[in-house]
């Protein structure tokens, strides 16, 4: 069973890495397969987002499936499924075993944060995300860990093929193609946090070397709820009178559960990994669906679970009581990407997975921090100086798993809005300096161009007179995609630049009353 076991965890994480890696752009605006559908079945996400939207997206009623293989099964899911478990087990095995592991009995932690984490959902805060598992990893691999991981992979080869030896270099071309087709992104990505995430990630699996798999046993919310519903499983675990209280099944134990210990045998604590069943020298231990389920009580204090329910409820006020809160204040740089819900009900669905960053062709998204205060923290917005929204591409929508990205179709995505360019004067060169410049109204990607020109005269030092073409915005046609300001010829602070003014998913943040 353990064999089989790992065989089962290389396979999901295979297939988890497989969808990542094909969560991108191939040159169509069509994904086949986004890595999304893993988080389609957690039913963390889906309860928490029903909570806090009264609504969640068809896909994720394949959460469902998950509950019933739990309430079957167990929490087979975090031991045999869960690529974050699975990268746990493998930084755990560098982990020298001890004859007695540290008495930490911390395992009702994850219980508190789940509790807090359903108590703000219910008043309409989405927390899940930021603890969730499967959201945390895609969002540390996509910002924290691709980047750096391309930038490596392409200093090594432009190392080896700066050498120029001649065996080398074919070798080198070889598998740099292959990497380049199967692996390696289509452009270098950047991101802003990407150091923050990145390292917050690896922290995470280093706590693995203080004691194995601590993040599943300590501190994952989908694990404390998947362990609540295992309590109530079929699979059952089960002792003989041939058990002599050895103590091997404790050190085998993923999971903590007090295996060795009668009476006090923790099964929502059990990954079901089997490791108690193969490594029991007496086979005592054995797995089936009769027998009567012998388990100790899950005891989490009354007062720890009262305080945990408040903390979560208090943390709604405390996050929403800030100036983006207020009616009519807006951030003009939060510029959401195309089919965004209003920002209300846009941060009741973002669990931030990182999802439609990676699949923004133009590197454009990026990680908030403030930008949307701590509620909206690692949110998407468009940051036009890295890049602009692309006119015909709609992938972003295409991989939200809630829904707080809308699927738009493409002639209704060419017609939203996310922003309103506007120009500073005091920089624009046909405005400042008298100088000719056409790049706006050339990049704009609308049918009919939303950057137009007006003719002015202006003399130079020397007295000799211009005739110049001095942009304008049409308020009407521009769409707010970014471009002119990406390609703006001023660098640092380019002439012109995008508001979130305008937005077509807010009422309020327009520039005129209708």
């Amino acid at each position: 069973m353990q064999n089989l076991r790992r065989i089962s965890q290389g396979i999901f994480l295979f297939i988890f890495l497989f969808l990542f890696l094909q969560t991108e752009s191939k040159g169509k605006d069509v994904l086949g397969y986004p890595v999304k559908i893993f988080l389609d079945f957690d039913p963390l996400i889906f309860i928490t987002t029903i909570f806090s939207a009264h609504a969640a997206a068809k896909s994720f009623y394949l959460s469902i499936v998950l509950i019933a293989v739990t309430l079957l099964l167990g929490r087979v899911f975090c031991g045999w499924v869960c690529p974050l478990g699975t990268l746990h087990n493998m930084v755990g095995s560098l982990k020298r075993a001890r004859l007695a592991s540290p008495a930490r009995n911390w395992h009702r932690v994850k219980y508190y944060v789940l509790i807090a984490v359903l108590a703000s959902s219910l008043f309409t805060l989405q927390l899940a995300g930021i603890a969730d598992p499967l959201s945390f990893l895609i969002r540390s691999l996509s910002v924290g860990i691709n980047p750096p991981f391309n930038y490596g992979t392409r200093s090594v080869f432009d190392m080896l093929y700066d050498l120029n030896v001649r065996g080398i270099v074919d070798v080198s071309e070889f598998l740099y193609s292959l990497l380049k087709k199967y692996v390696l992104s289509f452009q270098q990505p950047f991101y802003r946090q990407s150091v923050f995430i990145g390292s917050l990630f690896l922290f995470v699996l280093v706590l693995n070397l203080v004691e194995k798999r601590f993040w599943c046993r300590y501190l994952c919310p989908l694990g404390a709820l998947l362990g609540l519903l295992s309590r109530f499983s079929l699979l059952r675990r089960s002792v003989s009178e041939g058990c002599t209280s050895c103590g091997a099944c404790a050190m085998a134990c993923q999971g903590n559960a007090s295996p060795d210990k009668k009476g006090e045998w923790q099964d929502a604590e059990c990954y079901y990994c089997w490791n108690c069943d193969d490594i029991c020298p007496q086979n005592a231990v054995g797995f089936g669906f009769s027998g009567k389920k012998a388990a100790a009580s899950l005891d989490l204090g009354r007062r720890k679970v009262i305080t945990s329910a408040l903390s979560g409820i208090v943390a709604v006020p405390l996050l929403r009581s800030i100036p983006l809160a207020k009616p009519g204040f807006s951030n003009p740089l939060l510029i959401r990407p195309p089919g965004s819900l209003e920002e209300r009900e846009f941060l009741k669905r973002c669990v931030k997975c990182g999802e439609c960053m990676k699949v923004c062709i133009t590197n454009g998204l990026q990680p908030t921090l403030l930008e949307a205060g701590l509620e909206g923290i690692w949110s998407p917005v468009l940051v036009p100086g890295i890049g602009y929204c692309e006119y015909r591409c709609t992938l972003c929508g295409q991989v939200c798993p809630t829904g707080a990205i809308k699927k738009l179709g493409l002639q209704e995505k060419m017609k939203t809005k996310i922003g309103l360019a506007m120009i500073d004067k005091g920089r624009c060169l046909p405005y400042a300096h008298a100088t000719p410049c056409i790049v706006c109204e050339e990049v704009c990607p609308t049918p009919k161009k939303a950057i137009w020109f007006e003719e002015a005269r202006a003399k130079d030092r020397q007295g000799r007179e211009k005739v110049l073409k001095q942009p304008r915005v049409d308020l009407e046609l521009c769409i707010g995609c970014g471009i002119c300001e990406a390609k703006c010829p001023v660098t640092g602070r380019p002439a012109i630049y995008i508001s979130s003014v305008g937005e077509s998913r807010s009422k309020e943040n327009q520039l005129l009353l209708s």
